[in-house]
């Protein structure tokens, strides 16, 4: 494999799509090089970075890290890598076409589905659940509410086990029952007032998708985005229809014991699109281009939604935000789901992406300052530390 480095400027936040507990966000700061000058000033430098930065993941592939990644600066590949096995048992390696399960990071993705539907005049931002779902007995909550973990819903990981009781999959549909049959359910708090993040929001703006275009989710998703954008090898998977079955990076815990399905794992918009670091190479470049979305829904989608709190981290319509000390945002979503980890960090300003997936549990795979330091020969440490 060939690599090429350059440096990149990042703060890092651990956040994740998980049915359990979160992981603790920590922030950190990495030099910034902007302009090309300092770019192919690198240039005479790569080899060591190539060494350093090699030396680094190996480390951290003995150490338990299995997984691809990739690192882009606009259509400029500066490095990919596959370490490890899509399935441990057959001893079947990683190739940069193996499809994970991206987590968490599935949420611009929906994100993008909901605005792309606002763009077209299908549906307003200002919408309320009961024009959807009619007898939503939870009041005042609009589509931008959802996009923005701003609605006061509960969980639906938190309470789902008191209310389902089956050991078959929880869908959207069934999801979409529970609330409607239980209007209190614990956990709720008055809509638009603060942000929380939560599953359940991106799981009703799937079913939304699906109640204004008329398909199923993963159809329209299939249509609209992946097969003119070329993403050959993204799907959404869809627990009711056998044909989306497709292989896959099998999901491990540290021990590399395959990890067992639940019933959550029925339900999509939260969750459940699969894709490879190439594919998603491709989804970045689309924003760029704005392929995906009109210049102005896109900037929508990267404005901050909760002000109620001071801080450098918020949430916009479907990614995570950190404001740099220059004033411009980190754009980006991780996800943890079973024992699968993502990582995609967009910086705008300089057009780099980093793009980490992972299918054996490690909560390593979120730490890269080591990376930022060895990209900018830094050896001190972070300047910022996380608020509490």
């Amino acid at each position: 494999m060939q690599y090429s480095l350059v440096a990149v400027f990042f703060l890092t936040v651990i956040f994740s799509c998980h049915h359990r507990t979160q992981p603790k966000a920590t922030a950190v700061v990495a030099p910034v090089c902007k302009s090309p000058e300092c770019l192919d000033s690198l240039h005479v430098l790569q080899g060591l970075m190539y060494h350093r930065l090699d030396s680094l993941f190996l480390r951290r592939h003995k150490a338990g890290f299995n997984g691809n990644v990739l690192i882009l600066k606009g259509n400029r590949i500066l490095y990919k890598a596959c370490f490890g096995y899509c399935n441990y048992k057959e001893k079947d390696t990683l190739n940069a076409q193996t499809p994970f399960q991206i987590a968490s990071s599935s949420k611009p993705f929906t994100a993008s589905a909901v605005l792309r539907l606002a763009d077209e005049g299908k549906l307003s931002l200002s919408d309320t659940l009961g024009k959807f779902f009619p007898g939503f007995p939870y009041h005042g909550i609009t589509v931008s509410m959802l996009l923005s973990h701003r609605s006061g819903l509960p969980n639906y990981l938190y309470f789902g086990d008191k209310l389902w009781k089956s050991k078959e999959y929880l869908t959207n549909d069934g999801l979409i029952d529970l609330f409607m049959k239980n209007p209190k359910i614990e956990g709720t708090s008055r809509a638009g007032t603060h942000f929380q993040y939560n599953n359940s929001n991106y799981a009703l703006l799937a079913s939304i998708v699906e109640r204004v275009s008329g398909q199923k989710f993963p159809e329209y998703m299939k249509v609209t985005f992946f097969e003119p954008l070329g993403m050959k090898n993204t799907w959404i998977r869809d627990v009711t229809n056998d044909k989306s079955e497709r292989k896959h990076a099998i999901s491990y815990n540290s021990k590399w014991e395959a990890q067992k399905e639940d019933p959550y794992d029925g339900i999509y918009g939260d969750k459940n699109v699969f894709s490879t670091v190439e594919d998603m190479m491709i989804w970045d470049h689309a924003f760029y281009e704005h392929t995906n979305l009109s210049a102005a829904m896109q900037e929508e989608a990267y404005t901050p939604r909760s002000l109620e709190h001071k801080g450098v981290r918020n949430y916009g319509y479907g990614w995570r935000l950190m404001k740099q000390p220059d004033g411009s945002s980190l754009i980006y979503h991780n996800g943890w789901w079973h024992g699968n980890n993502t990582v995609f960090y967009r910086y705008l300003p300089d057009t780099l992406t980093v793009i980490i997936l992972s299918n054996r549990y490690n909560r390593g795979v979120y730490d890269i300052q080591p990376v930022f330091n060895i990209l900018s020969a830094r050896n001190d440490t972070a300047a910022w530390k996380e608020e509490e």
